[in-house]
């Protein structure tokens, strides 16, 4: 542990740097968390946050999914991780819904900020990370935190969109193929959030990620909702967390998000279209 200490600290610096992009927005951040739900969509919403302010968009998620798919160790900490035993592990943890550990999740994270660093990244945008008290401490002794942006949406609307989601084979493209129409809450308005769906040359090639079954979804529900109350507090207390309700699809949100992040978009880099 004390290695990857070491390097958070080092590749923290990178961090600590004024975004360049920030010239370009109205939302002077260098590092920015965007937590939140699985399923409410913090992948979509902070790559188009990512090219908006032009730092990158590292997601914990992906960095899982990346360490399951490379070839050779993962790293060291004190002897060598072998890739069929932290597949393994990390292949069980995932498949039943559970939280991968705060040690795999840090050691991945080093790795790739000490690679940002090395490229001369200056900020970044982190996508489902910190998800525990414990990694929200971690952090804050390693870099600062500028803001986290919690975004919020009906349980029932991300339990249709988990269970819709499906992933080209050949490309990559991710896609969703629910349709979600919901009362509106309290007298509210009806919640609309139409599919994303495929061009034809991905439809016979769409497969469901292994953690997309209901019993799955509905546990990570669970662990989530566990974890994340004093996580959203840690935060609330250092004025640091921005609390942000979905009330729709992309159309709908994105411009109210970057209404409420007080972020202009002169040069409309991301449509707000799904």
């Amino acid at each position: 542990m004390a290695g990857i200490s070491r390097a958070i600290r080092a590749c923290a610096a990178a961090s600590r740097r004024t975004l360049a992009a920030a010239s370009a927005a109205a939302l002077p951040k260098k590092a920015v968390g965007v937590p939140g739900c699985p399923g409410v969509g913090k992948g979509t919403y902070a790559s188009r946050l990512s090219q908006l302010l032009d730092v990158p968009h590292i997601a914990t998620g992906d960095l899982v999914r990346d360490a399951l798919a490379s070839p050779g160790p993962l790293s060291k900490q004190g002897k060598s991780v072998t890739l069929d035993k932290l597949v393994k592990s990390l292949a069980e943890i995932v498949n039943h819904g559970k939280l991968v550990s705060d040690e795999i999740i840090i050691n991945l994270l080093s790795k790739r900020l000490e690679e940002g660093e090395e490229k001369g990244e200056l900020g970044f945008i982190l996508d489902g990370f910190p998800r525990t008290i414990r990694q929200a401490e971690i952090l804050e002794g390693v870099t600062d935190i500028d803001l986290v942006i919690n975004l919020k949406l009906r349980e029932e609307a991300l339990l249709a969109k988990c269970l819709g989601r499906r992933m080209c084979s050949q490309c990559g493209g991710n896609f969703n193929v629910a349709s979600i129409d919901i009362e509106g809450e309290n007298g509210g308005p009806r919640m609309y959030m139409p599919p994303l769906l495929p061009p034809p040359e991905c439809e016979s090639k769409l497969i469901t990620r292994a953690d997309d079954t209901e019993e799955v979804v509905k546990e990570r529900l669970r662990v989530y909702h566990d974890l994340s109350e004093p996580v959203e507090e840690f935060y609330r207390a250092r004025g640091k967390l921005l609390e942000f309700n979905l009330p729709g699809g992309i159309p709908e949100s994105w411009p109210k998000l970057l209404q409420a992040l007080n972020i202009e978009d002169p040069d409309n880099k991301r449509s707000a279209a799904a």
